[in-house]
């Protein structure tokens, strides 16, 4: 039974990709080289699957880590985000925001189903947009900015958004955090009735 992630491993349980950019940084910097970059992009549903990312480079990887520290700083700022460092941060993925996001398409595969794909391969600003367009989309809609939760795990940062019945969830995963809360609790027990 495994109590962590492996370092590379990427966590895709936040609910919304811009809150998935922000559990890229623990528990240790995941965004460290292209490669990682590119399956995240994959794995967190920015482009459809089998989309050649050949093109990124490392610009990317300081535009990705640059936009989910803006994004940590509202979404953990609070609703009124108080400050100078708050408004820089919503200006600045305001901004990203503006640019196109990729352009989708849909495709007949051979058997004849349509498929969605990407109209040309994806350019840094246009998945940074997507990104701070949900990110915009999550700040502004107050049912979805009232399920903001952060993790109840130990030393553990991750913001989630809590869709769980009766609003009741506690950790970023289940697997992860929960788990270990499990076994500590376990553990805590087993020591008392030994006690």
């Amino acid at each position: 039974m495994a109590l962590g992630t492996a370092p590379n491993e990427q966590r895709f349980h936040a609910g919304r990709s811009c809150l998935d950019l922000l559990a890229t940084a623990h528990p240790e910097e995941r965004l460290h080289a292209v490669e990682p970059l590119r399956a995240w992009i994959l794995g967190c549903g920015l482009v459809p699957p089998g989309t050649p990312l050949a093109h990124a480079d490392p610009s990317w990887l300081a535009g990705f880590r640059e936009l989910r520290g803006q994004i940590g700083q509202l979404v953990r700022g609070g609703v009124k985000g108080d400050g100078r460092p708050y408004e820089l941060a919503l200006a600045r993925v305001n901004t990203v925001a503006q640019a196109a996001p990729p352009a989708p398409r849909a495709v007949r595969r051979g058997d004849g189903a349509l498929v969605r794909e990407l109209a040309g391969p994806p350019e840094c600003a246009a998945l940074l947009a997507a990104l701070a367009r949900d990110a915009v989309e999550l700040l502004t809609d107050p049912v979805a900015r009232a399920a903001v939760r952060e993790c109840e795990g130990d030393n553990c940062p991750i913001v989630y958004l809590d869709t769980s019945r009766g609003r009741r969830r506690r950790w970023c995963s289940s697997e992860v955090c929960g788990n270990r809360e499990r076994v500590a609790r376990h553990r805590r027990r087993a020591a008392l009735a030994r006690a």
